[in-house]
């Protein structure tokens, strides 16, 4: 070994499968007091147990693409240098196997005592699951066939002060994959695998509209209005100014100023905040990627959507067919496209539109057994009977299109109905994914739109908007025909990575408070 590490009492537990991840505070605290006194030991002899660097030659996954074909007993020339995580260990009289594990794979070191020394195999032999550690040695494969480095030398690059966790399937306290995420990667391969899916969207989506001539900008978290969407924000003080300031609920108002100043084109992948409850779909934090395309209208930016979803999973995946539901479906078929009062009409038997009056509106829901509130318009109520009856259903990718003027304060007027709006939800798996419209760019009207808005809020909607007087002079400056679209990144990855929670694809979602022991 390039550092010799004394050899310990008390390493066999070390070796197989993991230690538990459910030890009691005692005996965890009589393993970190073992490993700890490791430490000591290594620094007494003049070791650091936690080097500054080590210089790699090769990940594990550039070793298995190049010789993952070596016939079994073959020993090559080629000399690497590589790191890993030490996830199995097996010590056979004079020859030892260590299994470690970098980001990309899992690989055996090789250790022959007739190679490395007495000294260095017992100093080896003292390492522990979870220590980090750095080798030199040359590209093998054992007689099993096993694609190994047969090591030179070991150098310890961390000690490990805990017990590796076991897999993590099973455990009474499931929030613990969550509230330590590092455990739960360290073992957890679909953990890892779902992150590697999150990343390759996040990629794919930049790559796409790119394409298309978008430009990626960034825009203020911290707001003066709480504008954009429905929601209930954040609220946070700013002491040298002192003044209120909201966590933004959306993207959509800094990015059309930029429509306004002539981009044209630009997009935000970024994180959002919304003061609601936490779900398997919700999260208060959660990041939205939003676009805004100049002279394009919403049947423009559904084709947009589809193209980026079906690039997504292609680029994540490698292909566009996935199993929703229990059943088939391949995302580059066309997607249906169906208005939200036709979806609603037909579960409570009847024709219904915004421009029906309220009370007839409130005896509909109530023959449903819907719940309504007294600021609820016609148009409000119409989308709790849809997200009541119809929107379980939606299984499959389908645009919901045709909302209410009432729930649509962004959107143009449906050019052909004066009630509706020019806006599409996309929903999969009775999940809203995605939501755009053509953009409101008239300013009398918005303002006409931001000034119901604020009498909802006052009447007691908490999450409605008010009044963004710099919003409305932007537009008075002009901003051309836009059509914009938000897609949720982390219901996407839901989505692609088949998974059921959104906690599954956040790596540090929103927990309560760790109580102590």
């Amino acid at each position: 070994m390039s550092t010799e590490v004394p050899s310990q009492t008390g390493a066999s537990e070390a070796v197989g499968n993991g230690a538990s991840s459910e030890l009691d505070s005692t005996n965890l605290a009589t393993f970190r007091e073992r490993r700890l006194a490791e430490i000591d030991a290594l620094r007494t002899n003049g070791v650091n147990p936690y080097p500054y660097r080590f210089d790699r030659t090769h990940t594990l996954g550039e070793i298995r693409a190049t010789h993952g074909t070596l016939e079994a007993g073959t020993e090559t020339t080629d000399v690497v240098s590589i790191t890993g995580r030490i996830m199995l260990k097996r010590n056979q009289g004079k020859l030892m196997f260590l299994t470690v594990r970098d980001r990309s794979d899992d690989i055996q070191l090789f250790v022959s005592k007739s190679v490395v020394g007495d000294a260095a195999f017992d100093s080896i032999s003292s390492l522990d699951l979870g220590d980090w550690v750095g080798a030199h040695g040359v590209v093998m494969t054992t007689r099993k066939g096993e694609l190994s480095v047969k090591t030179s030398n070991v150098q310890l690059l961390a000690k490990a002060l805990r017990p590796m966790p076991d897999k993590w399937h099973g455990l009474s306290d499931v929030d613990t994959r969550f509230r330590q995420r590092y455990a739960d990667l360290i073992v957890n391969s679909d953990a890892r695998r779902t992150f590697e899916i999150r990343h390759a969207v996040i990629s794919s989506i930049r790559k796409t509209l790119g394409s298309r001539g978008y430009v990626e900008v960034e825009t203020p978290v911290l707001h003066v209005e709480a504008g954009g969407a429905h929601a209930r924000p954040f609220i946070t003080h700013h002491n040298a100014l002192d003044m209120q300031l909201y966590l933004r609920i959306a993207l959509e108002l800094h990015l059309k100023r930029l429509i306004v100043g002539g981009m044209e084109r630009v997009y935000e992948i970024g994180r959002v905040f919304r003061n609601e409850g936490i779900s398997t779909r919700h999260n208060p934090e959660f990041t939205m990627l939003e676009s805004y395309q100049a002279f394009a209208d919403y049947s423009d930016i559904m084709e947009l959507t589809q193209d980026i979803i079906v690039n997504a999973a292609h680029d994540a995946l490698g292909t566009t067919s996935l199993e929703i539901g229990g059943a088939m479906c391949d995302l580059s078929a066309p997607w249906p496209r169906l208005r939200m009062v036709d979806l609603a009409g037909e579960k409570v038997g009847r024709e219904l539109h915004p421009s029906q009056p309220v009370a007839d509106l409130r005896r509909v829901a109530d023959d449903n057994g819907i719940t309504w509130e007294p600021h609820w318009g016609s148009g409000r109520i119409i989308e709790e009977i849809f997200a009541e009856k119809a929107e379980g259903e939606l299984t499959m990718p389908t645009f919901v299109t045709g909302h209410p003027v009432e729930i649509s304060p962004l959107a143009r007027v449906d050019r052909e109905d004066p009630h509706l709006t020019e806006r599409f939800e996309l929903f999969v798996q009775a999940r809203e994914l995605a939501n755009g419209f053509s953009e409101l760019n008239d300013p009398v009207e918005q303002r006409q739109r931001f000034e119901a808005e604020q009498r909802a809020k006052e009447a007691g909607d908490i999450t409605a908007g008010t009044v963004d007087e710099d919003y409305l002079r932007a537009l008075e400056f002009g901003m051309p025909p836009t059509g914009g679209l938000g897609i949720g990144i982390d219901r996407l990855t839901m989505l692609l990575a088949g998974v059921s929670t959104i906690r599954e694809v956040i790596l540090f979602p929103t927990l309560r408070p760790e109580v102590a022991e």
